[in-house]
């Protein structure tokens, strides 16, 4: 049930959503002159995809999680597009795709080992990775592996039709910080 949404608000998001999504990457041509982002993250059953992101660093900053990453490499642009999650909107298309959920755990990076570890320990594997979920309206990002993977699983455990459009607002209505970086 919940995918039929997916595949509604991502369509619906990328068709009404397109001057806006337009109107960035022009932005960011002159911000970076590469406005996209391409990373190969961890999907569901721990199989690779590329997520597609609008850029928020420069180009040829090292491939980290966000809070390993330096304050310095944030474009003028990308700390507006972090706060404003606007950075998150090209995901639509993931989501279109089936590689991902509105809602769901925040997919991580090959190289976070302890994240990988407690998600497999937590089952959180089995679900698509989401834009946002419970850990990103809570505060919660992967500087705290375990933490965020008993989120995650609770949030699994428990998501519901409302708890997905309560995840979804909240999101919208600024809950969660955006993505953190070290200072």
């Amino acid at each position: 049930m919940l995918r039929i949404f997916d595949i509604l608000f991502s369509l619906l998001g990328l068709i009404f959503g397109a001057p806006l999504l337009l109107a960035v990457y022009l932005v960011g041509l002159f911000d970076t002159g590469s406005p996209l982002f391409r990373q190969v993250r961890v999907g569901r059953g721990q199989k690779p995809f590329t997520l597609v992101k609008f850029r928020t660093m420069r180009v040829g900053t090292a491939s980290v999680a966000s809070h390993l990453a330096d304050t310095a490499a944030i474009t003028r642009m990308g700390t507006f597009l972090r706060r404003s999650k606007l950075d998150e909107l090209p995901q639509l298309w993931n989501v279109l795709k089936g590689e991902m959920s509105l809602v769901g755990p925040r997919p991580g990076l090959f190289n976070q080992t302890e994240l990988l570890a407690a998600r497999e320990k937590h089952g959180v594997f089995a679900a698509r990775p989401g834009i946002t979920g419970l850990a990103q309206i809570s505060g919660i990002d992967m500087s705290t592996p375990e933490l965020l993977a008993q989120t995650d699983a609770h949030m699994l455990a428990n998501l519901t039709l409302a708890a997905y459009f309560r995840y979804i607002v909240q999101t919208v209505l600024g809950g969660g910080q955006g993505d953190a970086a070290k200072g």
